[in-house]
């Protein structure tokens, strides 16, 4: 049975054909939970939550979208939730000024590609912590955008924002994470 055909079954009140989405979903939802909230507890929650919210709102869910795009939308909310709710925002501000970011004529050729990263485990645990600093709006658009490799337009409608504000946002976290991987390799190489 295609996910199309569970989607109208689930959506008639077939538990089993939402049991079936949930188990086709389940991993991605995990995953794409601990990317942002960073924490075992916290992702598992999240998974919880938003497979909750799917078994409440499946009717409502009129297809113009791919599922995946409704779930990462539903976990996103989730995780900013929890995020606003434990006040952890201590980048925001920086992230949002200007002149805070580096000046990118200044900046060497950054030539660490995702092969690269994932090849050198030190660099990965290095990229991790520093994804990890990124406030979560920021975190879920460069993970939606450059770790699940979603499209800018999917990416503003899974988080409600315009084309602009996306592609700011994606383009201030990767400054923000070169930033961050410069200083700590200098740091590193000193």
């Amino acid at each position: 049975m295609n996910e199309l055909e569970l989607i109208e079954k689930a959506q008639l009140g077939d538990k089993k054909a939402l049991s079936e989405l949930v188990k086709n979903y389940e991993q991605t939802v995990y995953n794409f939970s601990f990317k942002i909230c960073r924490d075992k507890d916290k992702a598992e929650h999240t998974m919880q939550e938003t497979f909750m919210s799917m078994v409440k709102n499946i009717k409502q869910f009129s297809g113009k979208s791919k599922l995946s795009t409704w779930l990462y939308t539903v976990v996103s909310n989730h995780c900013l939730m929890l995020a606003r709710s434990s006040r952890k925002h201590d980048y925001a501000a920086s992230l949002d000024d200007d002149d805070v970011l580096i000046d990118e004529k200044s900046v060497a050729d950054w030539s660490v590609t995702p092969d690269k990263v994932t090849e050198n485990n030190e660099l990965k645990i290095i990229l991790d912590e520093a994804i990890q600093k990124l406030p979560a709006d920021y975190r879920i658009v460069f993970l939606l955008r450059d770790v699940e490799g979603l499209s800018t337009e999917e990416t503003g409608k899974i988080v409600e924002l315009s084309i602009p504000a996306v592609k700011s946002r994606l383009h201030r976290a990767r400054a923000f994470l070169r930033n961050e991987l410069n200083q700590k390799l200098k740091y590193e190489t000193a």
